[in-house]
């Protein structure tokens, strides 16, 4: 009755008892829902106004450094405290211990700038210059030590694999640092890296890679591609994998084959058939009921056939030592052809046009006339 009233005040009211299927939104592009953020553009800089009650409580941070670590830091040291000084952080060295501790403030109000203050002496006991280490303390700078000392076991493999990723002259290692301008240290079982974060996820699959014997020039290649890929703002929406290359691994097996390869038999759940004995054998062939001086004669004529054999071998090879040799065809000289016969009369008549010629020095009686022609010249004028 209930549901027979409701569905008569339903059609009363004009309406359906169902609601009617709405239009489903159009799917969009994904590039037209990506928002672009304009170049140049910086977050604001974390103020004391911004938090101005400070912190609730002190926090501190401590980190052991290596003894031929010492000498510098005692150097620099009054410049890291004049750094955090800046942001109200205490630094403190203790050369005993051979540690570096870094603690907050009552004045301290960004809650954060601890954990730059701890990868700051992180990166000093990892052999980091001052001047590089400090960055960390700017808002957009950030830092990654990357640990490589127990991916691999063998010493000399990891020595080697290790001096690959600086390159000869650290020339592997200043292509990485321009390709993602982060500022890399290999120093010992680890890779300290400083630099914006997309560098460092960089530089971390490239210290990875080359630790799994994978050559760093591969991945300096794709950066390069994605480095002139990203300068193109109709590329920046789309798939890269068209235009990076895809290089194959190429398992190399150095063992040396064997000449004589053992080829296994097919299983077979029968044993091999029993091995025919000697007594088998004689009986096979009608040796076994010979008599024994019949076998003494066929052993004997089987012997001396083999002597035969080998003597007539062994007279071959003496004989052919006197095979005279073959000699070749004599060559007969070629008679003189009568074409190449000299002109004795032709030469007779040049030798006469040459002394005809006037050839040489002139004779005393010519220089004399000659001598008289310019003096006669010389009176006319």
């Amino acid at each position: 009755m209930a549901a027979s009233s409701f569905h008569g005040l339903a059609q009363a009211n004009g309406r359906s008892e169902f609601r009617p299927k709405q239009p489903k939104p159009e799917k969009r592009d994904e590039s037209e829902e990506l928002l672009t953020v304009p170049d140049g553009w910086k977050e604001p800089a974390f103020s004391k106004e911004d938090n101005p009650r400070g912190l609730l409580e002190e926090s501190s941070f401590a980190t052991l450094f290596p003894k031929y670590r010492e000498a510098y830091l005692k150097e620099c040291w009054p410049l890291v405290q004049k750094a955090l000084n800046e942001h109200h952080v205490n630094a403190t060295l203790d050369l005993i211990e051979g540690s570096m501790t870094v603690c907050t403030t009552k004045k301290t109000f960004d809650p954060y700038i601890i954990i730059r203050a701890r990868d700051l002496i992180k990166l000093l006991a990892r052999s980091v210059s001052f001047e590089q280490a400090v960055r960390i303390l700017q808002d957009d700078v950030a830092c990654d030590i990357i640990k490589i000392g127990s991916l691999v076991r063998n010493k000399e493999r990891f020595v080697k694999r290790r001096q690959r990723l600086i390159g000869p002259k650290g020339s592997t290692l200043k292509a990485l640092e321009l390709l993602t301008n982060c500022y890399i240290m290999v120093q010992g079982n680890t890779v300290s890296v400083i630099g914006p974060f997309s560098g460092l996820k960089e530089v971390r699959k490239v210290v990875l890679d080359t630790m799994k014997n994978i050559h760093p020039i591969y991945n300096i290649k794709t950066l390069m591609i994605k480095r002139e890929l990203a300068k193109d703002s109709e590329l920046r929406s789309q798939s890269w994998e068209r235009f990076l290359p895809q290089f194959k691994h190429k398992n190399v097996n150095k063992r040396k084959e064997p000449k004589k390869k053992t080829v296994k038999k097919e299983y077979t759940p029968f044993p091999p058939p029993q091995p025919e004995s000697q007594i088998d054998k004689e009986l096979a062939s009608g040796e076994y009921f010979l008599k024994a001086s019949q076998k003494k004669r066929q052993k004997m004529e089987a012997i001396k056939a083999k002597q035969a054999e080998a003597l007539s071998k062994r007279q071959e090879e003496r004989n052919k030592a006197f095979i005279p040799p073959k000699e070749k065809p004599v060559v007969k000289p070629k008679e003189a052809s009568t074409e190449n016969k000299i002109d004795v009369a032709a030469i007779k008549e040049k030798i006469k046009k040459a002394k005809n010629k006037k050839l040489g020095a002139l004779s005393a009686e010519e220089v004399k006339l000659k001598m008289e022609a310019d003096e006669k010249k010389k009176k006319k004028k």
